[in-house]
């Protein structure tokens, strides 16, 4: 890819290179310096599956702030939000409330949350072929949005 996978830039192969080597994907240096900052503020598996799906097009967000929270990965053009869960969402009855207060403050805004456990995120096949689940769901969301649109 000859293209910065955030904003479409094109990049001469030596960072290209630095990129795959450092990041995984094709970043210009701006998203490169970005990436780094992220890695302060959220998890490598939130970042693995922003990655995946910016590299489908999907115009993810990461880290969006709604007013309330900081949403993982945002997907405000068909009201979707991703939230990505280690085990402890699931084993800590205090996190499973609070991540389903989150939920319900987005559902009031028109938001549906998916919860992506962590176990989708390590292997490359799986992660893979969560993002292009993903991909189905938010291409359903279109037609739906779409399609009450027209009537």
């Amino acid at each position: 890819m000859k293209f910065c996978v955030e904003c479409g830039g094109f990049l001469s192969q030596k960072v290209i290179d630095y990129s795959q080597t450092n990041f995984g994907i094709s970043l210009c240096i701006p998203h490169q310096q970005w990436t780094e900052y992220l890695e302060t503020i959220t998890t490598p598996e939130t970042l693995r599956l922003y990655w995946a799906l910016r590299t489908r097009n999907v115009p993810a967000q990461i880290e969006k702030f709604d007013g309330f929270k900081h949403i993982d990965i945002a997907i405000p053009e068909v009201k979707i939000n991703i939230e990505v869960d280690g085990m402890h969402h699931n084993n800590n009855p205090k996190q499973a409330l609070s991540d389903l207060k989150r939920t319900y403050h987005s559902f009031l805004k028109g938001y549906f949350t998916l919860r992506i456990p962590n176990s989708l995120i390590y292997n490359d096949d799986v992660l893979n072929e969560t993002a292009d689940y993903i991909v189905y769901i938010l291409n359903e969301s279109k037609n739906k949005i779409y399609d009450s649109r027209k009537r």
